[in-house]
């Protein structure tokens, strides 16, 4: 796909954001991520050039059908990955903190053996 880890977890935090929020804007990701606005603009117009979002005129920011797969992807990494490791027995918080580490890095191959495992 050719985008790094931290256009990822934009992707992944604007997909969750948009699961609980009427609208997304930049402010909001600030917030969740614990970013300053001035970072995550030049992330937005980033995601924007490379056509994963949109931003309409209100500063309201949508995935594109590009950003969504991506942001679907990562997130359904970060899910079973966490469940997989507290399955085995790590503790919630470490479990979450890792599956965010592993999520970007796991080859297609291990993650569906890994998937294939718990089912």
């Amino acid at each position: 796909m050719g985008i790094n880890e931290s256009a990822e977890n934009y992707l992944e935090t604007i997909f969750m954001l948009s699961k609980k929020l009427p609208v997304v804007r930049a402010v909001d990701i600030a917030n969740e991520l614990g970013f300053k606005k001035s970072s995550v603009s030049t992330a937005m117009k980033n995601l924007r050039e490379n056509q994963h979002i949109t931003v309409t005129d209100a500063g309201y920011i949508s995935l594109t059908e590009s950003g969504t797969a991506i942001a679907e992807m990562i997130y359904e990494r970060h899910e079973v990955l966490s469940y997989w490791l507290q399955h085995l027995g790590v503790e919630e918080h470490i479990a979450l903190e890792d599956a965010c580490k592993i999520e970007h890095v796991i080859s297609k191959e291990s993650f569906e053996a890994i998937k294939k495992s718990i089912k």
